[in-house]
């Protein structure tokens, strides 16, 4: 087990800290004040391959392998965690799933649009009423004449307000909603399908969260994804790398969080010395620094099973509840190295902190994960 990072992994760590520090470092705080999407920031990350981390090169990808791509999502994160979250999702969940469970025509159709950024992905799953229960979506997906017609509503979806592809959780068999479902690729213009009002969200604020709606959008059958009944398959994979992502992008925050504390802490003085001379903050910067590596460890080796090829859902569930964990601690521990200043806006600490929370809710809450885990503990050891 070799636990220093090769020369591939430390040139992908400079390449994206170098692009993050000098495109989104700029304007972070100004997008997020405004809850603006940076498309300028966007067109120069196209050609970089920025969203087709994992797609295969025969579809215009990077094929990097997964920790690399963490890394990548890791280093935007800790610079502005909204588009952190619109590449890690993109990639992730909608990207990945026709990777692997699309047709050839698919792939040939959608991951080249995918992985060039002309389409920005999305999944759809969460609804007022469904969220960690996807037994309970009302969205459905009816057959008629050779179409599904598929009418719903989606809720706060990442990307949502410039998705130009949503794959789409959708019930096909009211009778048996967790085995007669299915996912389907929706295409912005077709008819019926809008998206709603953005959210005014507390944190991940560059990202243009918002409803879609779904009103008698016929899809070809070439538009489903796998075959009928393999909805939640599908979804739960998805959501197993995507977890890896999110992972990642609390990781980058926290990160972000703890060099800002110490950078602080070395500049403020109080009783005519920096207050990193104190216990109390060495205490705290001390505790910050191990969880960090402790999380990045985790997180690691979640990518390392995928890689390998080995089950990874349990690896990767906690490697998103410890990252996330740890993204919230760090930054209060942050923001309360700062004292007032960490509460006002003319920190990023504040931005950080605000981040930071939703990563223990979406993509899987922690109580979530820790089902998952439990599972699988218990599975073994019967």
């Amino acid at each position: 087990m070799d636990f220093n990072p090769c020369m591939k992994h430390k040139a992908v760590r400079k390449t994206v800290r170098k692009f993050a520090e000098t495109e989104l470092g700029p304007i972070s705080h100004e997008i997020d004040r405004d809850s603006r999407f940076p498309w300028e920031v966007v067109e120069k990350m196209r050609p970089l391959n920025y969203f087709g981390l994992q797609v295969p090169k025969q579809y215009g990808g990077a094929e990097l392998d997964t920790i690399s791509y963490a890394i990548t999502i890791e280093e935007l994160s800790r610079v502005c965690a909204g588009v952190g979250l619109c590449v890690t999702v993109h990639n992730s969940v909608g990207a990945f799933p026709i990777a692997r469970f699309g047709t050839a025509q698919q792939k040939e159709r959608f991951l080249p649009r995918l992985a060039s950024g002309e389409y920005i992905g999305a999944f759809c799953l969460t609804e007022a009423n469904a969220g960690s229960d996807a037994g309970s979506v009302e969205t459905t997906a009816v057959y008629e004449g050779n179409e599904y017609v598929v009418n719903g509503t989606k809720v706060f979806v990442t990307n949502g307000g410039v998705c130009s592809l949503a794959l789409t959780f959708a019930v096909m068999d009211l009778d048996d909603r967790r085995g007669g479902a299915g996912v389907f690729i929706v295409e912005k213009g077709m008819p019926g399908f809008s998206a709603g009002e953005l959210e005014d969200m507390c944190g991940m604020r560059a990202n243009q969260v918002s409803s879609l709606f779904f009103e008698d959008v016929r899809l070809p059958q070439s538009h489903m994804l796998g075959r009928p009944g393999d909805g939640l398959k599908i979804g739960l994979t998805a959501l197993d790398t995507g977890r890896i992502g999110i992972g990642a992008q609390a990781l980058g925050i926290a990160q972000a969080a703890f060099e800002a504390a110490v950078k602080y802490s070395k500049e403020r003085q109080q009783f005519k010395k920096p207050i990193s001379s104190f216990q109390t903050i060495q205490n705290y910067i001390a505790d910050m620094a191990t969880e960090i590596d402790a999380a990045r460890l985790l997180l690691y080796r979640a990518c390392a099973f995928k890689d390998a090829g080995q089950p990874f859902g349990a690896e990767a569930a906690m490697a998103k509840l410890y990252c996330s964990t740890v993204a919230t601690r760090v930054t209060n521990l942050a923001l309360q190295v700062h004292g007032g200043y960490g509460y006002s806006k003319e920190y990023d600490v504040e931005r950080y902190f605000r981040d930071a929370k939703v990563t223990e809710i979406y993509e899987g809450t922690s109580e979530v994960q820790r089902m998952v885990i439990a599972r699988s503990v218990l599975s073994q050891l019967t």
